[in-house]
């Protein structure tokens, strides 16, 4: 039986909910919490310079998309007031008011989210950008019919290389060493030179590419020399690591690095002429940063809904796309063969890295998620090669 302590505190939950519903967040402020260096202060600064004053928009940098991830489940999984046993009024208690109304979240991460229901699908229809994306970023955000994000930024997996190594090893040579796609990390010339993510998805990946195939295949056992190519690829290699191949790079301790390539291009920028960079002519693995909406009970109001719905629009405009390639090293996903001269004018130094992105992206994969029985052969897989018998990486 209900006590007059517990109508009451139930009374005022329910008015404080109906209140908050009728108009959103009391503040009115949309909240965005982003990747952070994903998202560059000068287009955060242009776009508060559309909204009139009483249409605040708060931004909240996260260093790790894994820390985003989490917060999303906390925020779905989060509970109510307590005290006096009063589940039955959980949906009906105002949302956190540390809960972000927008988030980043990577690629990789999307299918978990949507199973999890830590995200809620977007209202197309207030996104006038859309139709400017490529089909297969649409594609990429797409689950039974329902949008549930939107790509703000891309980016590969290249191969770093010392010039100066090479040019130094090539001359007199009338065969000479170059890199321009994975296959080149086989030769042997390159044997102690070479340094690969700490990543099975990824170098099982592009030993998957050099031989053909989608860094996404199913059935491994079908792959004719998958094991023994990896097992030749595993001996060349000096060390793995997906954080600390930067500095041995720039030493001259390596010849060749394989990582991502908002690692590599300040380090190509820094070092123009030590270092150089490829993108792999048989194509190689993409990743995206996408913005997406939490999970919310109830309405987070007109206004920042309008508001939520006009950044991600605005991240969409040609001038914001260029800015964002300028100043983040990532490439906006409206960016085609089409626009490409006129959005990269200013990016002397990127050009033909977006250029050979761009004319192989067709050819590039998504890492996609794996059924867990698939998951399992990737990972024992391996297993087998870093474990083999001699291997000391």
């Amino acid at each position: 039986m209900i006590t007059r302590r517990q109508f009451f505190v139930i009374s005022t939950a329910i008015t404080a909910s109906q209140l908050l519903s009728a108009c959103g967040d009391p503040t009115g402020t949309l909240n965005v919490m982003m990747l952070q260096g994903s998202i560059p202060t000068q287009l955060v600064a242009a776009f508060r310079q559309t909204l009139a004053k009483n249409n605040p928009i708060k931004f909240k940098p996260e260093a790790q998309l894994t820390r985003i991830f989490n917060l999303l489940e906390t925020w779905k999984n989060g509970e109510s007031p307590r005290g006096w046993g009063l589940e039955r009024i959980k949906n009906i208690w105002p949302r956190s008011s540390t809960q972000a109304d927008l988030v980043t979240l990577g690629n990789s991460w999307l299918e978990n989210a949507i199973a999890e229901e830590l995200i809620q699908p977007l209202d197309i229809n207030e996104l006038a950008g859309w139709t400017s994306l490529d089909p297969r970023f649409q594609k990429l955000v797409t689950k039974d019919g329902k949008i549930y994000a939107a790509p703000y930024r891309w980016g590969n997996t290249v191969i770093a290389y010392r010039k100066d190594k090479l040019q130094e090893f090539n001359k007199d040579r009338v065969e000479k060493l170059e890199i321009t796609d994975w296959a080149d990390l086989w030769r042997p010339e390159l044997a102690g030179q070479i340094s690969l993510l700490d990543n099975y998805r990824e170098i099982i990946g592009l030993t998957l590419k050099k031989l053909g195939h989608s860094y996404n295949s199913s059935n491994l056992t079908a792959i004719t020399n998958l094991e023994s190519e990896l097992a030749t690829l595993h001996q060349q290699v000096k060390f793995y690591s997906s954080t600390k191949y930067l500095q041995p790079l720039a030493l001259g301790d390596l010849w060749a690095a394989v990582g991502w390539s908002t690692d590599i291009l300040p380090l190509v920028r820094r070092y123009p002429d030590k270092i150089g960079m490829v993108v792999p002519a048989s194509g190689t693995s993409l990743w995206a940063d996408l913005w997406v909406q939490p999970t919310v009970d109830g309405s987070i109001g007109d206004r920042v809904e309008r508001r939520l719905a006009s950044w991600i629009d605005f991240c969409w405009q040609d001038s914001s796309a260029s800015t964002l390639m300028l100043f983040t090293n990532g490439i906006s996903p409206i960016l085609n063969q089409e626009n490409q001269v006129e959005l990269t004018k200013e990016l002397k130094n990127n050009q033909d890295f977006i250029q050979s992105s761009l004319k192989l992206f067709s050819n590039s994969d998504f890492i996609e998620p794996l059924t867990t029985e698939v998951t399992q052969e990737y990972q024992a897989l391996w297993e087998k090669i870093r474990t083999a018998p001699g291997s000391s990486v």
